[in-house]
């Protein structure tokens, strides 16, 4: 998932607007004369450029999404009264693992035999290019590290991470519009975007929007689950594999309008991120169903935070 290039910006240029959109080619012929309202997208990419250093849009979502799940991982090792050292341990192994595999994914998945020849180019994590579901893998892997370091259970740590994940999915989604990259053809629909960066002319669906309202749904459900339910002490597995559907087959369908991310998809029945999704799906529903047909448990209260003790006055 490479970065788009940028392209320059017109003087006086506005970042995005509204407008109706009159079509002048007869190809279009299936789609009204005049689109009601369609969305000029042309974001710079760049965020903050000082001479050869810059940080981009979709690297910034990157570190939102690694700060929300510190957050929300922190918070539950707390709610359950675990030591904060833990916290710093499972934080380190998730991120670590979460970039190396989402990295790897994208060399190994995407384009093999070009890195297989240039793999010091895969260290080059700065010209963009990470997968999504390379950071699956690195984080699955990461996490079975992590549980067999603290002798925790491991889908202790899969169902918790879930939450994480899927609000990680929507800042990832949003880096990728801000990207001007993956979305579909040519869409009348009022909400389409016209990526200006990549010299279109026609609104097209923004695939990462549907995507990130997705994850963000499946983010409410883990939530509500979690707290509301406390189901990931009764039933361990059922968010794990809540979450794996949730993400996995959002992909899966989302990318029957998605135009190939790469020349050797063309002609495919499923591309990559299809194919690559499977599993996952697989999984999703056998963690579901075990979690579902084992004995549940009757796990004791949530301990409460002690209170503060207040300060005596001095006399």
């Amino acid at each position: 998932m490479a970065g788009a290039a940028d392209a320059p910006e017109s003087s006086g240029a506005r970042k995005f607007s509204l407008r109706p959109l009159r079509l002048r080619n007869n190809s279009q012929s299936t789609m009204n004369a005049i689109l009601p309202l369609f969305v000029r997208w042309d974001v710079n990419p760049t965020m903050i450029s000082i001479g050869s250093f810059e940080i981009r849009y979709y690297g910034l979502m990157w570190a939102l999404a690694l700060g929300i799940s510190a957050y929300i991982f922190s918070r539950i090792i707390k709610r359950e009264g675990y030591p904060d050292k833990l916290f710093d341990s499972i934080f380190w192994y998730g991120v670590l693992s979460t970039i190396i595999g989402a990295r790897l994914g994208h060399c190994l998945f995407y384009d093999p035999g070009y890195y297989l020849t240039h793999p010091v180019e895969i260290l080059y994590i700065h010209q963009g290019g990470l997968a999504s579901h390379g950071a699956a893998v690195g984080l699955l892997v990461g996490l079975w590290l992590f549980s067999r370091k603290n002798k925790m259970p491991y889908i202790w740590s899969l169902d918790r991470i879930s939450i994480a994940v899927a609000i990680s999915g929507v800042a990832v989604r949003l880096g990728n519009l801000m990207n001007s990259e993956i979305y579909v053809p040519v869409t009348s629909l009022p909400w389409g975007f016209i990526f200006v960066r990549d010299d279109e002319t026609l609104p097209k669906h923004p695939t990462q929007i549907y995507e990130a309202l997705c994850y963000l749904a499946t983010f409410g459900l883990l939530c509500w689950l979690y707290y509301a339910k406390d189901m990931a002490r009764r039933r361990p597995g059922i968010l794990f594999g809540i979450g794996l559907i949730g993400t996995f087959l959002t992909r899966f369908f989302i990318e029957y309008i998605k135009t190939e991310q790469e020349p050797f998809e063309v002609g495919w029945a499923l591309d990559m991120g299809q194919w690559l999704s499977i599993p996952f799906i697989l999984l999703g529903i056998y963690m579901i169903w075990r979690g579902a047909t084992r004995p549940g448990t009757v796990p004791a209260p949530v301990p409460k935070a002690p209170a503060a003790t207040p300060k005596k006055k001095k006399k």
